[in-house]
């Protein structure tokens, strides 16, 4: 395991067990979230980087009981928090990295991704790999609870140019990966981009 993953691991790792507790609050703000995907019943979807699992019961909403539900997750813990909460009956949880998914390529219609992009150690990399596994015109959604500079205030710390989830760096980020962004919103209360599986 690379020294990143390591790093990512110990991270959450150390924060999992009280994960939902320190944000208890962000449950309308993953539903209205995954809405913005679009998603119809039957569909295939995955939750990456999925933590706690906080957006697996409005993605299982959404897609209904025909529809599939993956979580996936670098860290045991927080996945082993995911199941305290009673969220792996909205979707089967895999401990993977999202460089190299155990999934078909092609085989999901979205993936909604919170607060990951920050800690993939190859952007570009892991975006394609995500790409990968969706079918051409299926949809993206990288999302946070508040946006890039109330989460850099609550970090103590201010918003730098080399921000990857700034517009102007989002933008072709995405576009070399596979992804062609469709929408972007950064505000106080959220943090929201939607990017469409190209080709």
């Amino acid at each position: 395991m690379s020294d990143d993953h390591t790093h990512v691991q110990e991270f959450f790792t150390a924060r999992a067990a009280d994960w939902d507790s320190r944000f208890p609050d962000d449950g309308p703000a993953y539903a209205a979230a995954v809405a913005e995907l679009g998603l119809r019943p039957g569909d295939h979807v995955l939750d990456a980087g999925c933590g706690t699992g906080r957006a697996l019961p409005p993605l299982r909403a959404a897609v209904g009981p025909s529809g599939t539900v993956v979580g996936a997750d670098l860290t045991p813990a927080m996945l082993q928090a995911a199941v305290r909460a009673g969220r792996d009956r909205d979707g089967r949880l895999l401990l993977a990295d999202v460089a190299a998914l155990p999934l078909r390529s092609r085989s999901l219609d979205a993936v909604f991704a919170a607060g990951l992009v920050a800690h993939l150690p190859d952007p570009a990399g892991n975006l394609r790999e995500l790409a990968r596994v969706v079918r051409p015109g299926g949809v993206l959604a990288l999302f946070h609870p508040i946006g890039r500079a109330a989460l850099a205030a609550r970090q103590g710390r201010q918003i730098t140019p080399g921000d990857l989830r700034a517009e102007p760096n989002l933008r072709p980020l995405l576009a070399g990966s596979g992804w062609r962004m469709t929408s972007y919103v950064d505000e106080d209360a959220r943090f929201l981009a939607l990017a469409v599986r190209e080709g």
